[in-house]
């Protein structure tokens, strides 16, 4: 469907818990957060029914993500049910890779064909820092597993952040150069802890790049569901990708919306507005009437983000486990 932009809006992003067996720095505190009580999660029988909706609302694409997704248990059955809905092209997964390895072989036979790993360092000392939790072989493990099935496109998705993980982009981009996938940089997100950090440019992450492999050469068509910058370099086997949402702002190509764990349906990553979803179906509420409120509300999508200006009365305020990564 269009919203009021005239944007095709075909993807959404559905958080399916807010725990994690991480601990991010630039995501959560030490002792992890407040989780929220089970009973005010989603049930996957809640988003099916809701990812039915959704189709008749134009959405094609689904990224199944957390938290960490895989830590909530039957995450395969749930990809495998949303994947039989007529008119849905793809289910795809966000992980930090920790339980990939032992899932990898179910989340195949559910149909998942492309796979995204958070991954910000391949020095097992900065991983601990980072995530604080020595699971850098886990993760190794789980990339394995995953590119042993030729037919499922990997992402790394490498967050870089100043004074902290500088000296691994040229190592997070080689892996590029030696297997067949997509390495990305994605940009640090002002929101939740990620306020406390600075993240680096997309330019200034090229030049490095460039001093190292040479200039690359930039790639035009369709690499994924979103908006995001690739080129190739001679010699690789992959390629390297660019998601810069602040310094190279692409609101005016945003083709999604976010459904969090509790059921909110958030239009803009920045912004509190949006729906509770759950009121509406554990109201009572009948499909239609879900439809009719979803499709006023993501026709309202906001314009763009503000993310250069720092306070505002609707911005988000919760953490990233909360809205979903």
């Amino acid at each position: 469907m269009l919203d009021q932009y005239g944007r095709t809006i075909d993807y959404i992003r559905i958080s399916v818990t807010d725990r994690c067996n991480l601990r991010c720095i630039y995501c959560m505190p030490e002792k992890g957060v407040e989780q929220v009580s089970h009973s005010d999660i989603l049930s996957y029988a809640e988003i099916v029914r809701l990812c039915r909706i959704f189709v008749r609302l134009g959405i094609r694409h689904i990224k199944l993500t957390g938290g960490e997704p895989l830590v909530r248990k039957g995450l395969p059955d749930l990809a495998k049910e949303i994947r039989s809905i007529p008119g849905i092209e793809d289910v795809t997964l966000t992980t930090n890779g920790v339980l990939l390895g032992e899932q990898m072989k179910a989340l195949y036979e559910a149909g998942i064909r492309s796979v995204n790993v958070s991954l910000d360092t391949l020095d097992g000392d900065m991983f601990q820092r980072i995530t604080r939790r020595d699971l850098l072989d886990r993760v190794l493990e789980g990339l394995k597993e995953c590119a042993g099935y030729p037919d499922v496109r990997l992402k790394i998705n490498c967050v870089p952040l100043k004074g902290v993980n500088e000296e691994q982009w040229v190592k997070m981009a080689g892996i590029a150069r030696e297997y067949p996938v997509d390495v990305r940089f994605i940009e640090l997100m002002p929101i939740g802890f990620g306020k406390e950090y600075h993240g680096e440019t997309q330019e200034s992450i090229q030049k490095r790049l460039k001093e190292a492999y040479g200039s690359p050469r930039m790639l035009t068509g369709s690499f994924g569901n979103g908006p995001s910058v690739y080129v190739a370099y001679s010699g690789f086997a992959g390629r390297i990708g660019f998601i810069s949402a602040i310094s190279h702002k692409f609101c005016s190509q945003c083709n999604r919306v976010r459904l969090t764990s509790e059921g909110y349906l958030k239009l803009c990553l920045q912004y509190t507005d949006g729906v509770d979803v759950r009121e509406l179906l554990r109201g009572g509420k009948a499909d239609e009437e879900i439809f009719r409120v979803l499709k006023e509300a993501i026709e309202q999508k906001p314009r763009d983000h503000q993310f250069t200006v720092k306070n505002g009365r609707h911005f988000e305020q919760h953490e990233m486990s909360r809205i979903g990564g």
